[in-house]
């Protein structure tokens, strides 16, 4: 860490950019949010650059520059896996790198998530955090001893596109990644909605499940039930191949308080060795910074980027 810097994350979504400026304690001492220019690329780096501009002129320079965005930069350089279409195939770091003068670090959103809640959130001193965005999509980052793991292929932490393990009934829903079954289309916001519709008609969103689950709908009660279930065998997956030592969630429907109860309820049989005698020590956490972990993960993120 460079000691006396500020550090100035940017978390590009598709509807908003989000930035933040923290100081080397963590303490918050800026922040903006603007609309993302609806599939403009050129407009995006503009966007991105008013708001280095004028994080500068309210006096917070100098700082290191992270972005977290919604994919990962191939081998090549070029974005690729980006729901925000525009971005694919482009040399995102590089041309943010050249228009604001200074270098940028770049990392999936997933990651940032991952980075700010193993900095100083729900897993601070944890030697292993997976971090879990559970919003429109699914996704997931893996940070090791503060480190966020990225891989060869960007791949790491890609969780929400595997198959749901160990179900025989699960609907095969197409993804739009060109396969069917991932973990995605079952255990995402719009997953649950979806779900509920298909067994009970209707088209309830997800906070009009979980209003008429509270006041005993039991057809609501159960998409829940099903959804924690569906969501504590996704990462008793994880808990077999990475054994974390906390699992994080942020997105829309980490919100949903009895995910940590069910959840850990439901994934001992599907861990190895997780019986009575033997239970699993993982513990399952909402993220401490809630919405803006992302952005606070892509300010540390920067730490090495100047």
């Amino acid at each position: 860490m460079i000691a006396g810097v500020n550090r100035l994350g940017i978390d590009l979504g598709g509807t908003k950019i989000a930035a933040v400026v923290l100081g080397d304690d963590g303490a918050e001492r800026w922040r903006r949010r603007i609309a993302t220019p609806a599939g403009r690329y050129e407009d995006t780096l503009a966007a991105i650059a008013s708001l280095v501009n004028a994080a500068k002129a309210d006096g917070h320079g100098p700082f290191s520059i992270g972005i977290g965005t919604p994919g990962t930069p191939a081998a090549n350089g070029l974005m690729k896996n980006c729901n925000s279409e525009c971005l694919n195939g482009r040399p995102l770091q590089q041309d943010l790198a050249a228009r604001l003068g200074q270098p940028v670090a770049l990392a999936n959103d997933a990651n940032c998530l991952a980075l700010s809640e193993a900095t100083d959130g729900a897993g601070a001193g944890a030697d292993v955090v997976f971090a879990v965005i559970l919003g429109t999509g699914t996704g997931a980052g893996i940070a090791v001893n503060g480190r966020v793991l990225t891989g060869p292929n960007g791949l790491a932490g890609e969780w929400g596109h595997n198959p749901l393990p160990w179900g025989k009934d699960d609907p095969q829903h197409s993804c739009y990644c060109g396969r069917s079954g991932c973990v995605e289309t079952l255990v995402s916001g719009p997953a649950l909605a979806r779900d509920h519709a298909l067994v009970n008609g209707g088209a309830l969103g997800g906070p009009g499940i979980v209003a008429a689950a509270t006041a005993g709908d039991t057809a609501a009660q159960a998409t829940l039930e099903r959804h924690a279930e569906r969501l504590a065998r996704a990462l008793a997956a994880v808990i077999n191949l990475l054994d974390p030592d906390v699992i994080v969630l942020g997105g829309g429907l980490s919100l949903l308080p009895h995910l940590y109860e069910r959840v850990p309820a439901l994934w001992g049989p599907w861990v190895f060795s997780g019986g009575v005698r033997d239970p699993v020590r993982t513990r399952l956490l909402p993220s401490r910074h809630g919405d803006a972990s992302g952005v606070r993960g892509a300010a540390w993120l920067g730490r090495g980027a100047r």
